[in-house]
């Protein structure tokens, strides 16, 4: 009788996290800025430019961010 065989299952990426996350070549996790959709003409100009630009996910959430995306995207 042949021996059973263990498959080594796929991880499935969180789409959700994806769309929202990106992965820098070096390893370093990329999100954007929230406050940024809507309600904008209230906002100053300045505060406006600084809510487009990337930022870094925070240490803390590195790997739970990590973990939603198993193949870097």
């Amino acid at each position: 009788m042949a021996k059973a065989r263990k498959l080594k299952l796929k991880l499935k990426t969180h789409k959700g996290a994806a769309k929202r996350f990106k992965l820098t070549a070096t390893g370093k996790v990329i999100r954007g800025h929230a406050y940024a959709r809507h309600i904008l003409t209230s906002k100053p100009s300045k505060r406006k430019r600084k809510l487009d630009q990337t930022t870094s996910v925070a240490p803390a959430d590195v790997g739970h961010v990590r973990a939603m995306l198993p193949y870097g995207r």
